[in-house]
């Protein structure tokens, strides 16, 4: 049954998170209302909830969190046709205005008065209800379950940053950074036709990188505090055999962008994915003299079909990502196992799951 309230995981301020009660929508003409099933934490959540923001993106009201979401269909406006009530559906939280020249040159993901979430101005889908634009809903095939749906956010972020990356058959592919991010870039980049891959973590986030083996990487790379930027590219280079074709820095961070451009070959090309420092130092005389090329990824770009397709299809296999799962009202220790960086993909369930697969667990 429906749950007859709306309640809403909600930051008022640094680590203030609060369960509240908000209006159940009712959707536009070109709208749906979807009973929000599961959804996934992101780093950028964790930035609103201990850091009150992110770089331009700070909390100026109470913001509700989360935007890696799937539910069922309760609502459907005036002119959508291509859903019902009852269809399951995966949420881009995405979207542009539709009117300004970005929208118009198909580059909806960063307009400026678009409705993304979670943003400052925008709320999240960590609520039992969310109204969302029908066209920014895809619906689920039956085998498709929830928490795939939720993932292909995630998931769409990776294709979107291979594409940027222009990432081909038999590239070799360097993915700094084994968090969630990280790790579906890997996946993507091997469905986009990579045939060797390295992903690079601090030494201590093994966890991590033993997921990256699982999905199939060539090698894995445990930086140490000692580590020099040019002791970092020999490893990477044994492992690829040569230098990188196409690197996605996913850390944010300036040594990860230094040593991106280092391990990249002649003419190569790095997508900047990862949001970290907000100022870096860069070798550019190096990246400049050897015509690598420097692009870089923010959100998606109608990027959630082939999301959706290489995971409906079986093509690839994200389950493995998610280690913790947490009823709505343990939204409180879910953002403190993900804030500690304790598992990978972290799920709230917002539709109670059974007794004896609800509690959390860790790989």
């Amino acid at each position: 049954m429906a749950p007859n309230k709306n309640l809403a995981a909600t930051v008022y301020g640094p680590n203030d998170l609060r369960l509240d009660e908000r209006p159940i929508p009712e959707p536009a003409f070109n709208e749906v209302v979807v009973e929000v099933d599961t959804c996934g934490i992101c780093g950028t959540d964790i930035h609103f909830l201990k850091d009150g923001g992110f770089g331009a993106q700070r909390l100026i009201k109470p913001i509700v969190l989360g935007h890696e979401s799937a539910g069922v269909v309760r609502k459907v406006g005036s002119t959508v046709t291509h859903l019902k009530v009852g269809d399951r559906v995966a949420i881009e939280p995405a979207a542009g205005c539709r009117t300004c020249d970005l929208c118009k040159v198909g580059k909806y993901n960063i307009c400026l008065d678009g409705k993304h979430c979670t943003t400052q101005k925008h709320d999240g889908n960590c609520s039992n209800y969310y109204a969302q634009y029908a066209d920014c809903c895809f619906k689920l095939p039956d085998h498709v379950t929830m928490e795939e749906g939720a993932l292909l956010e995630p998931l769409a972020v990776a294709v979107y940053a291979g594409r940027r990356a222009q990432i081909g058959l038999g590239h070799k592919v360097v993915i700094f950074g084994a968090g969630p991010i990280g790790l579906v870039c890997l996946i993507a980049a091997k469905a986009m036709g990579a045939t060797r891959t390295v992903i690079l973590d601090l030494e201590h986030a093994k966890h991590r990188l033993e997921v990256a083996k699982k999905l199939g990487v060539t090698g894995t790379i445990g930086i140490r505090k000692e580590d020099t930027e040019d002791e970092l590219v020999k490893k990477i280079h044994d492992i690829l055999g040569g230098p990188a074709d196409r690197v996605l820095e996913c850390t944010g961070s300036q040594p990860g962008m230094r040593t991106s451009i280092k391990a990249t070959r002649n003419a190569g090309r790095i997508c900047l994915v990862g949001l970290g420092n907000k100022d870096v130092q860069l070798p550019m005389v190096d990246a400049i003299s050897r015509e690598i090329e420097i692009t870089t990824a923010m959100r998606y770009n109608h990027d959630y079909p082939a999301a959706l397709e290489i995971v409906a299809s079986g093509y690839v296999d994200v389950k493995p990502l998610v280690s913790h799962h947490f009823d709505l009202q343990d939204v409180h220790e879910a953002f403190r196992v993900a804030s500690q960086g304790e598992g990978i993909k972290i799920m709230i369930h917002l539709v109670p799951r059974d007794t004896n697969n609800a509690t959390a667990f860790k790989n």
